[in-house]
């Protein structure tokens, strides 16, 4: 990077940035039908995106832009598309007994799947069967919630496949295997919001009128599992992920023809599941391109925008207060709630970078190892506590409102849900680990 132009980027480029996050939060909300379109996502990115283009070009930092644009947005769009496509070929189907014990079993092996076929995977995969599962049950909002605060969240931190920022901060020159020390943060998470779904669980099992209860003991479809040679193909791309980057392969840094062998790898593993893969079985997953097509079009505008707010961070990043491991965790945090948590984490990510002397020794990706940690665990947690903090969250709740649950709207989630059940296992976790 380009550390002495720095000083000559305003404050003000970053506007069309916050403009970007802004629409994403209340789009949904506020134009519902409007935004529900594709191509009208791609023209917002567009409209903010090109203006911000031409001005880091006319700045001179076109060198930043190009950068943001082949090394992170392509990559990061690749992974997620891989692993989309993948898991798109799995198909779990049936109808088991809706106990809380099977219940809270469903959101554990959830947690275990987030962190190695991606949150979203993971949340596609299991959340059908856990509807299926619960869908003679009269009480079934609150499991929503847990998966969404699980599968779709806290499950995800154990390696750069389970969340969007811990692979941006991959990108950045964080190991592959360093995200692994952070078991005890999912470990205690994890397992404290599980052990509050078993007995949430439990008092509603109890509210159920018998009518429902016996109808679901005798309603019981096995659970079927279906394409599960994309299992190898998912096993390819956390290998390619792992191993075919510079820390094992210190040719790709100067040699241009190795620069892209890793997304090849997982462009490969994607083509062969779309070819072994039965239309059939992802017509029976409801697979569609919609999803993914939305993530691109919403990314190349947040990927563009950010660049000016990421330069003008890692410039003030002294003048701004935020120093201690505590504050990285709660501000990666409370941005994370209401922005995605991608673009957050490499924010302040960049933050870091501008308080890290370089040539300090145990740095991580050019920053202390504890910052890293404060930064990845508020960015993977705290995306649970609205449903606009990560992409899956609002595909949950979009599937279970198609299976006629009635899901609380955006104040509702937060003020029944995250702020009295999330928040205070967040506070603990940072008061425990970090």
């Amino acid at each position: 990077m380009e550390h002495g132009l720095h000083e000559s980027i305003p404050l003000y480029a970053s506007i069309p940035f916050f403009v970007m996050l802004m629409m994403i939060a209340v789009g949904p909300l506020m134009f519902h039908h409007w935004w529900e379109s594709n191509r009208n996502k791609l023209i917002v990115s567009l409209v903010l995106g090109i203006p911000t283009a031409i001005y880091l070009i006319a700045t001179g930092f076109l060198h930043n832009l190009e950068h943001q644009l082949i090394f992170d947005y392509l990559p990061f769009i690749i992974l997620l598309g891989g692993l989309f496509i993948i898991t798109g070929g799995i198909n779990l189907s049936g109808d088991i007994e809706a106990k809380p014990s099977t219940n809270t079993l469903f959101m554990a092996i959830g947690a275990v799947l987030a962190s190695f076929m991606g949150t979203t995977g993971a949340a596609m995969l299991l959340i059908r069967p856990v509807i299926n599962t619960n869908s003679e049950r009269w009480y079934k909002v609150h499991t929503i919630l847990f998966f969404i605060a699980i599968v779709a969240n806290a499950g995800g931190l154990l390696t750069p496949l389970g969340d969007p920022p811990l692979f941006l901060l991959y990108l950045r020159g964080a190991p592959f295997t360093w995200f692994l020390q952070l078991v005890p943060e999912w470990l205690f998470t994890n397992g404290l919001l599980l052990l509050i779904y078993y007995f949430t669980d439990k008092y509603f099992y109890r509210k159920e009128p018998p009518a429902n209860i016996i109808f679901d003991k005798t309603n019981i479809q096995p659970i079927k599992l279906r394409g599960r040679f994309n299992f190898f193909f998912l096993a390819g791309v956390v290998l390619s992920v792992a191993f075919l980057n510079k820390q094992y392969i210190p040719a790709i840094e100067h040699n241009h023809y190795l620069a892209f062998i890793r997304e090849a790898a997982i462009l490969l593993m994607a083509g062969l599941s779309l070819y072994f893969t039965s239309s059939k079985l992802r017509q029976a997953n409801k697979f569609t391109y919609g999803p993914i097509i939305e993530v691109a079009y919403l990314f190349l505008g947040i990927f563009i925008t950010m660049v000016p707010a990421l330069l003008w961070l890692e410039a003030n990043a002294k003048s701004l207060g935020v120093e201690t491991v505590a504050q990285f965790y709660y501000a990666t945090g409370a941005l994370s709630s209401f922005l995605d948590n991608a673009p957050t984490a490499v924010s302040f990510y960049n933050l870091a970078l501008g308080l890290t002397d370089p040539s300090a020794s145990g740095l991580v990706a050019g920053i202390p190892d504890y910052l890293l940690k404060a930064i990845s665990v508020g960015a993977v947690f705290f995306g649970s506590m609205t449903y606009i903090g990560n992409g899956p969250n609002f595909m949950v709740k979009a599937i279970a409102e198609e299976n006629k649950i009635d899901m609380p709207g955006f104040f509702g989630y937060m003020i029944k849900f995250s702020l009295v059940v999330l928040l205070p296992v967040y506070i603990l976790n940072q008061l425990l680990f970090l």
